[in-house]
C-alpha cells in the first residue's frame, strides 16, 4: 500500500491525477495484499479495482505460482518483479512471447533495500525501477515523494535505493532489451 501511495504522490507532484487504494483478501497477518494506483492526465472518477492494468509490480516473487498476477494485462503492459532471478529462472519465459520484451524486468529490490537501508523493504527501490522501466513517472518525482513520505535519514536512504534500482533497470534490462529488439 505504501508504494501505491508514494507513486500516486509522485504523479500528483508532476501535475497529474492519481489515486491509490488497497484490496485486502483474507484478514490474516501476512496475507497477500493487492494495491492499485491509477495515474491519468484527466480526472479519475472510478474507484473500483483495476481489472485491466497497464503495469504490474510483483513485490513478493512467491506469489507468481499462487495467483494469476498478469490477468488482464495488455500485451503492451509492463511487468516488474522483485527478484535477482531472470524470467527464465522463474519459469516465466513464455511472457516474452505474450508481452513486449522491453516491458519486462526483474530487479533485486530487496537486496538494494538491504544495501542502502539495511532493511528488506523493497518499496522505494521498486518505484525507482518502475520509473526507469515505464517512463510513466520521473525518478526525481519518485524521490521527492519518498522524501515527503519518509522524512530525514529514512527518506534519504529510500531515495538512494530508488535511484540504485533505476540504474539497475537502465543498465541491464533496457540495454539488453534494446539490443535484442533493434
Amino acid at each position: 500500500m505504501t508504494a501505491a501511495e508514494i507513486l500516486s504522490m509522485a504523479a500528483f507532484d508532476e501535475g497529474r491525477r492519481a489515486q491509490a487504494f488497497p484490496s485486502f483478501g483474507s484478514e490474516r497477518t501476512g496475507a497477500p495484499v493487492v494495491s492499485y494506483c491509477r495515474i491519468d492526465d484527466k480526472e479519475i472518477r472510478t474507484r473500483e479495482p483495476v481489472m485491466v492494468p497497464d503495469a504490474v509490480i510483483v513485490q513478493d516473487v512467491t506469489l507468481i505460482n499462487q495467483v494469476d498476477l498478469f490477468s488482464g494485462l495488455s500485451p503492451v503492459g509492463f511487468i516488474l518483479i522483485n527478484t535477482s532471478r531472470s524470467f527464465e529462472e522463474l519459469g516465466l519465459d513464455d511472457l516474452y512471447s505474450r508481452f513486449v520484451p522491453s516491458h519486462l524486468a526483474t530487479c533485486p529490490a530487496t537486496e538494494i533495500a538491504l544495501e542502502h537501508f539495511q532493511r528488506p523493504l523493497p518499496n522505494a527501490a521498486l518505484l525507482g525501477a518502475f520509473a526507469s522501466l515505464t517512463g510513466e513517472i520521473t525518478l526525481s518525482a519518485v524521490q521527492k515523494a519518498i522524501r515527503d513520505h519518509f522524512v530525514g535519514v529514512v527518506g534519504e536512504r529510500n531515495a538512494t535505493a530508488a535511484a540504485a534500482a533505476f540504474d539497475v533497470i537502465e543498465k541491464t534490462t533496457k540495454g539488453s532489451n534494446h539490443a535484442a529488439t533493434n
